[in-house]
């Protein structure tokens, strides 16, 4: 009998942690969820809406055998640790196990890894503690409400629009692009001026006049301007003012993402991936270790033991000038603060030192993350800001100069900060100084930029909407659906897009919108602190949404479909095109009382003659366009398989031979053709 058994979420997470417990315990992996809502019940939603919105959860596909060899390892042990992430999501799926298992309440214990390393590990089984069901209560909830929510209206908007799908969190990041997209539209630009003087070392912008601001609006504005000014400068005013310039916090999952984004160009789908790796176990020259904590979190909160070694590290690697102090925000109303910032599990180990362990982009996002913490706890940077005043005939020019005079925690984050001096000539006050030329220039005021997808995650986050964990799916949600595509970095909303999110506003704006998406995130996080009931947040929700569904499957006019110019061969009515389960078809606009569907026309490619009855082996494709080859005799002769037939019969069970991978073999058989 196995004394313990631990249980993960991932098999790479599992490995790293069985070599640090030993003997006495045996780690195993849910990989992921183990169970979710069924579709059956009302509507499809797995949830019984009319009896306290009781979930009915099943298995998930292809998980029904791991659960089984899960139950065995249960009964084979005399206690359970439920060891799965230390988030909302990792506590449900604690639960779902504990459920599904049959597990007691005595025979187990709740721990949590914020980070993978030895001593944390070892630390987490000294303090365990039972599932909250608080938390899993929110979680519940908030899969329940997405679950109705993207049910209910992805099935409104297939059958009335061109869309694939709506959310609670999706659909208000969709609403953000779209109402930027008019922004860009409606924008009216405005023309303007600037003047300038131009000298040997540097340049002087116009930005008063007797003191007070000018604007310039056209050009004839500019020329009688210029008319006024001569080639000479009074210097007027000099200022130097020394600045400290501070590190950032360390990374959180929303500035990890945006700041991969422009700093290494990865999408928050690949960061969030790397960063799991990273988080769950690299395997090193003598040890399998994490090499970052837990990366989803919106707390910048720093332990008490990384603070004091990084510290001494920055002490002993650069001197005691160098050692900073810890960098604080006013903390967000809507910040969980479950976990700490994302940071190394060690700052002696340096990227470099491990760089030959990692892949590339590990590297990238290792050392990037490595550098944010350590430059977090470091000294300031410290700059002296010059700014000169310059006047001509009562027209006052303004130019700035800066120059580093301390580099600070620049010592260790310049390749991802620039901090360029831009050196400005010895001047006094009173000095006349001659320029070059003074030029005119012609602007126009920009729109306001299209969202990236860091700036699109960084407005989320400000907003309120939508959590740590949910904001790459809901990027990838958006793409995979066809609502957006990506121009050079920038989202633009394509007329799918659009259309979707008009008719949402259309029939329920006072439900998808940036106000309402934030109160619920708000009243989920009540529920998991215990402070709201999940079942009234349930009830008052579907009281408010239902009738309103119910009223835009009834009052939502329905797209027309687009018709092909063709006719249909049986009934004489236009032919359209429309969308199934399996992609575009065309069929008769008369459907349901005619149901012509035209045959998409392709290329026959034979493949060799049938050996069993001499009709031709063909290339064909399932309904899900999967390639498989059969007779073109079919029905009266049914050869079907998925790998290349050679056109020659097995000798040993006289089905067809096929080739896959160089090996000419049976299809049926173990036969392999020497």
């Amino acid at each position: 009998m196995t004394k313990n058994l631990v249980i993960v979420e991932s098999p790479s997470k599992s490995k790293t942690i069985e070599k640090y417990l030993g003997k006495d315990y045996k780690v195993v992996s849910s990989k992921g969820h183990i169970r979710d809502l069924s579709t059956t019940g009302k509507f499809g939603l797995g949830v019984d809406v009319e009896h306290d919105f009781k979930p009915n959860y099943i298995a998930i596909s292809g998980k029904k055998k791991l659960i089984s060899e899960l139950k065995k390892d249960v009964k084979d042990s005399n206690k359970v640790f439920l060891a799965t992430d230390p988030d909302r999501e990792g506590e449900a799926i604690s639960w779902h196990l504990k459920d599904a298992l049959g597990i007691k309440d005595k025979d187990y214990e709740r721990v949590l890894f914020h980070e993978i390393t030895k001593d944390k590990v070892v630390e987490a089984f000294k303090n365990p503690r039972k599932i909250d069901d608080n938390l899993v209560k929110s979680q519940e909830t908030r899969r329940i409400l997405d679950r109705i929510i993207g049910f209910r209206l992805s099935r409104l908007m297939q059958s009335k629009t061109g869309g694939k799908s709506a959310g609670r969190v999706q659909s208000v990041a969709l609403k953000l692009i779209v109402d930027r997209e008019r922004e860009i539209e409606n924008f009216k630009k405005e023309e303007y001026w600037t003047i300038t003087g131009i000298f040997d070392d540097f340049e002087s912008e116009l930005f008063h006049y007797d003191h007070k601001d000018i604007e310039i609006k056209t050009e004839e504005d500019a020329n009688i301007i210029l008319d006024k000014l001569n080639k000479d400068f009074i210097v007027i005013s000099i200022e130097s003012k020394k600045k400290n310039k501070k590190a950032k916090p360390p990374f959180i999952t929303s500035t990890l993402q945006q700041e991969a984004s422009t700093k290494l160009n990865f999408t928050a789908k690949k960061t969030m991936s790397i960063a799991q790796k990273l988080y769950e176990g690299i395997d090193l020259e003598n040890e399998t270790v994490g090499l970052i904590t837990y990366m989803r979190t919106d707390s910048i909160r720093l332990s008490d033991e990384f603070i004091k070694s990084g510290y001494a590290y920055i002490d002993k690697e650069y001197g005691k000038e160098y050692v900073g102090y810890v960098k604080t925000t006013k903390k967000k109303d809507n910040v969980q603060d479950a976990h700490e910032a994302i940071r190394p599990t060690s700052i002696n180990r340096t990227p470099n030192s491990i760089k030959k362990f990692l892949t590339n982009d590990e590297y990238k996002l290792y050392s990037l993350i490595y550098y944010r913490a350590l430059a977090s706890i470091m000294a300031d940077a410290k700059v002296e800001a010059t700014t000169v005043i310059l006047d001509n005939n009562n027209y006052q020019f303004k130019t700035s100069g800066q120059i580093l005079i301390y580099d600070g925690y620049l010592k260790v984050y310049k390749d991802y900060e620039k901090s360029e001096d831009r050196i400005l000539p010895h001047l006094q006050e009173r000095d006349v100084i001659t320029s070059t030329s003074i030029e005119k220039e012609q602007h126009f005021t920009q729109p306001p930029a299209r969202y990236t997808e860091a700036k699109l995650i960084k407005e989320m986050e400000d907003l309120g909407i939508g959590r740590p964990s949910t904001y790459a799916k809901t990027m990838d949600t958006i793409k995979e659906r066809d609502y957006v595509i990506v121009e050079d970095k920038k989202f633009r909303p394509t007329a799918i897009g659009i259309e979707t999110t008009d008719k949402l506003q259309e029939f329920f704006s006072d439900l998808i919108n940036v106000e309402y998406t934030r109160e619920m995130e708000e009243d989920l996080d009540k529920i998991a602190d215990g402070d709201k009931e999940s079942l009234v947040i349930l009830k008052n929700f579907y009281n408010k949404f239902e009738p309103e569904v119910e009223q835009a499957f009834k009052n939502m006019e329905k797209k027309k479909a687009e018709e092909t110019g063709e006719i249909c061969p049986e009934c004489g009515n236009p032919l359209v095109k429309r969308k199934g389960k399996y992609g575009e078809f065309v069929a008769c606009s008369n459907y349901p009382t005619c149901k012509y569907i035209k045959k998409e026309e392709k290329e026959i490619k034979e493949i060799c003659k049938c050996p069993k009855c001499g009709g031709t082996i063909i290339e064909k494709t399932t309904r899900r366009g999967k390639i498989f080859y059969g007779c073109n005799n079919y029905p009266k002769c049914k050869v079907a398989v998925w790998d290349l037939p050679t056109g020659e019969l097995c000798p040993e069970c006289h089905e067809l031979l096929v080739e896959k991978n160089k090996v000419i073999k049976c299809s049926s058989c173990k036969y392999e053709k020497k």
